[in-house]
């Protein structure tokens, strides 16, 4: 089997994006191929190369990882919307106010993960982890919505299993106290988890 995992770069000033730090720490489980995929902040384009990839690999599984800075759980993302809308420009300086990924596409996608088998393991792994009903409107959810509708529409993709988890902050971003960090073998320990619980799935 193939799974490819993706983590994005840096964005908003910031010197490291712990999503990508997990994805390198991420080892292949027993069976299976990993393909890491660092792609950019940038609307529209972190989907198109991550559709161009899958095309050239055909993967059994795509799993998509970002940063929720604030959030003090591991995310499974359940839903992404047909929106985009945020307070910060993407690393190209585009800003989008309440505007369609795709002005033709379906209001939203729901995952294609189990996502929760992932948390079921992710809790036994004594990590805190809770489905998230929200990606944003960032481009964690422009991925993870051009994801789930290349999986619904092309069909060399129909039996992808593929979606998005968010990750907390990292201790190694400095960021103040009160915003939830995890430190980054916490991370990517529980990322590991979710691969290998794709993985099983797989079987």
């Amino acid at each position: 089997m193939k799974i490819i995992v993706t983590g994005f770069e840096p964005f908003d000033g910031g010197a490291i994006n712990p999503s990508w730090e997990a994805v390198t720490a991420v080892q292949a489980p027993e069976g299976a191929e990993l393909l890491k995929l660092q792609l950019p902040v940038v609307y529209g384009k972190a989907a198109d190369i991550l559709k161009m990839t899958m095309k050239k690999e055909l993967p059994d599984a795509v799993i998509c990882v970002g940063l929720a800075e604030g959030r003090p759980d591991v995310t499974p993302e359940r839903v992404a919307v047909n929106c985009r809308d945020e307070t910060i420009p993407d690393n190209d300086g585009f800003f989008p106010h309440d505007e369609p990924i795709d002005p033709d596409g379906q209001p939203a996608y729901f995952t294609r993960l189990p996502i929760h088998k992932i948390t079921e393991e992710i809790l036994k792994a004594g990590l805190p982890v809770k489905i998230s009903n929200s990606a944003g409107v960032y481009v964690c959810n422009d991925l993870m919505y051009g994801l789930l509708q290349a999986i619904a529409d092309e069909p060399i993709f129909a039996d992808v299993k593929g979606g998005f988890i968010h990750v907390p902050a990292s201790t190694r971003m400095g960021l103040p106290s009160s915003v939830p960090a995890w430190e980054p073998e916490q991370i990517a320990r529980a990322l590991q988890t979710a691969v290998e619980t794709v993985a099983r799935e797989l079987k």
